[in-house]
């Protein structure tokens, strides 16, 4: 894994507007790299470009929905026409929800999936030839310590976060011939919109996010790990001891998460 410099890196960041993306693209910039921000909210992304520029920087936006073909294919294409290649492409969109499985349809299956799953690898396929030709290249998925242990009352956000993770292992050794980086990073509870813009939240098992790290402390650690060519990282000293623990003590880990579902729901 290469170490590298953001300094005239040509950096594609999804699901910019807000949260971590939002933090990635602002910091990318003041690193120096040049930045196209995407996301579906255009309101959002002109303020994350008059951020940007009252800090002195200079960034690219672009209204695109990474479930797309066609908006995928205009994220590729804006990136040649504005900076002429891409060297790191950041896979940050992504959306959730909460509740029992089997209280859920199809439907929101399929919708998270889409964007968390398809949308990632799809975009990814399309900018493998990009890459090939870019500068310290690499490839960031950010997934979630649930990518690794899921936990009840996220079956589906959990499902495609085991999925990001397969394909980026897979990807390390493919992408390797062409010296591209995959770069899988773990965040762990994280102060962002994202469990308001969750499609549903049920779950009686609550979580609160605001005791987690900020989003700008994940863009920083997720930027570092890209300069300093980490495989790998998982954030929070507790986002670190659940994967621990889920590793070595997954019977454990099984009793906790069956105890306090059953609890929650009066012993059924």
């Amino acid at each position: 894994m290469a170490r590298r410099s953001f300094s005239g890196l040509r950096v594609l960041v999804t699901g910019a507007s807000q949260g971590i993306g939002n933090e990635l693209a602002q910091q990318a910039v003041a690193r120096g790299a040049k930045v196209l921000a995407v996301a579906r909210n255009e309101a959002l992304l002109k303020e994350l470009t008059a951020s940007v520029k009252n800090a002195g920087g200079a960034i690219e936006t672009l209204v695109a929905d990474v479930t797309s073909p066609t908006d995928r294919v205009a994220m590729l294409d804006a990136m040649k026409q504005r900076f002429g290649g891409l060297d790191v492409l950041l896979n940050n969109a992504g959306i959730g929800a909460t509740g029992h499985f089997a209280d859920a349809d199809e439907a929101r299956l399929r919708n998270i999936f889409e964007v968390n799953f398809f949308g990632l690898a799809e975009l990814t396929r399309l900018a493998i030839p990009m890459l090939k030709q870019g500068q310290s290249p690499a490839l960031v998925n950010i997934s979630s310590i649930v990518g690794k242990r899921g936990l009840p009352g996220r079956s589906e956000y959990s499902a495609s976060k085991f999925a990001v993770q397969g394909l980026s292992e897979c990807l390390r050794g493919e992408l390797s011939l062409y010296g591209i980086d995959v770069i899988i990073v773990n965040p762990g509870l994280t102060q962002t919109n994202f469990p308001k813009n969750m499609i549903e939240r049920k779950s009686k098992l609550q979580v609160d996010h605001l005791r987690g790290m900020t989003a700008a402390e994940a863009a920083r650690l997720t930027l570092n790990a890209i300069e300093r060519g980490k495989k790998e990282v998982t954030f929070t000293f507790q986002g670190k001891l659940f994967v621990f623990v889920s590793r070595f003590f997954p019977r454990l880990v099984d009793r906790i998460a069956a105890r306090r579902v059953k609890k929650l729901h009066g012993g059924a």
